[in-house]
């Protein structure tokens, strides 16, 4: 039976990459949702399109018309919440009260919620799971913690069923240049190679962090969408990639990448860390997933290099 995914903010940067993954799965039609009437994407010529708003429940309604599941992404960034934390509650915790109303009124099956890891707090250190008390302090991460509320009372309710991705610091080439995430580290530190030949950082790098390919945030939302009922459990999943590096190690391994994809190793800058200075250890937890069956299979390598292509034929063209 063929099944109809509405991906909200699928534009986005997480919803064109797991958009393009959900379509490799065997009967599933994706639906890009947008607040702008558009048409489909060159780089995903078969979705369906709609234009919706969070904050605008009868677009919600029309957006869900023959739809068996959503997966709700439409959302500030961490920068934009910063700047106005009032529209951050309105956009990211009402706007997702209204997208899960929507599909409870419309008969909708599943809702997968994507969370972040920030709502345990900041930085994040130690040995995380599911069970960890969460400390958001960020209004991105406050927001989003709310947000996760009313999906996971939904699915207790056995309204719909309704999961909660809490992901890590997923990195990889967007699929067009125009979407606006290249403040993250390791988009920031590519095109800063391609760009400058040069990477700087504003710490010492010696923070860990739990970096995740976004091949591999596709999955889990397939693998989530095929998962019974049951087997969603409570229906909270920390997704991550499984091994922390501190970002001077990712640093490096950008830098390597570089030279093998590009030709030439960028000059890597950052404070000096103090003699004996360390950072505490992260272990971001994810044996819960994994245990409904998820596998990671997503290589770093492979997402840095189409990110680093992406970066350097981008830029490279805008000088021209």
């Amino acid at each position: 039976m063929n099944k109809r995914i509405l991906i909200t903010g699928g534009f986005g940067y997480l919803g064109g990459r797991i958009a393009v993954a959900l379509t490799r799965e065997p009967g599933l039609t994706v639906r890009l949702g947008s607040r702008k009437a558009k048409s489909a994407p060159e780089w995903l010529s078969e979705a369906e399109t709609v234009a919706m708003d969070v904050l605008e429940p009868a677009s919600l309604s029309a957006a869900m018309r023959d739809i068996q599941a959503v997966v709700h992404l439409a959302a500030m960034n961490e920068n934009e919440c910063l700047a106005d934390p009032g529209k951050a509650l309105l956009v990211n915790t009402f706007g997702t009260l209204n997208v899960l109303q929507a599909a409870m009124d419309t008969g909708v099956e599943r809702f997968i919620y994507f969370s972040t890891a920030h709502v345990y707090g900041a930085p994040l250190v130690g040995h995380i799971t599911e069970t960890t008390l969460p400390r958001p302090i960020h209004p991105y991460a406050i927001t989003h913690h709310a947000a996760e509320d009313f999906v996971l009372a939904a699915h207790h309710q056995e309204k719909i069923t309704g999961t909660v991705l809490r992901l890590s610091n997923g990195f990889g080439a967007p699929t067009h240049p125009d979407v606006d995430r290249w403040t993250l580290l390791a988009n920031d530190l590519c095109r800063q190679a391609a760009q400058t030949h040069k990477m700087v950082l504003r710490s010492n790098g010696l923070q860990q962090r739990d970096f995740i390919p976004l091949e591999d945030v596709g999955r889990a939302a397939g693998h989530l969408l095929g998962l019974s009922r049951e087997e969603c459990g409570d229906g909270l999943f920390n997704l991550g990639g499984g091994t922390s590096l501190s970002i001077w190690e990712m640093t490096q391994r950008i830098a390597a990448r570089c030279k093998a994809v590009l030709g030439f190793t960028p000059e890597m800058i950052r404070p000096e860390p103090a003699l004996g200075e360390q950072a505490r250890s992260l272990r971001y937890n994810c044996e819960k997933l994994q245990g409904t069956g998820f596998r990671l299979k997503g290589v770093v390598e492979q997402e840095l290099d189409n990110t680093l292509l992406l970066c350097s034929q981008t830029w490279s063209e805008a000088k021209r």
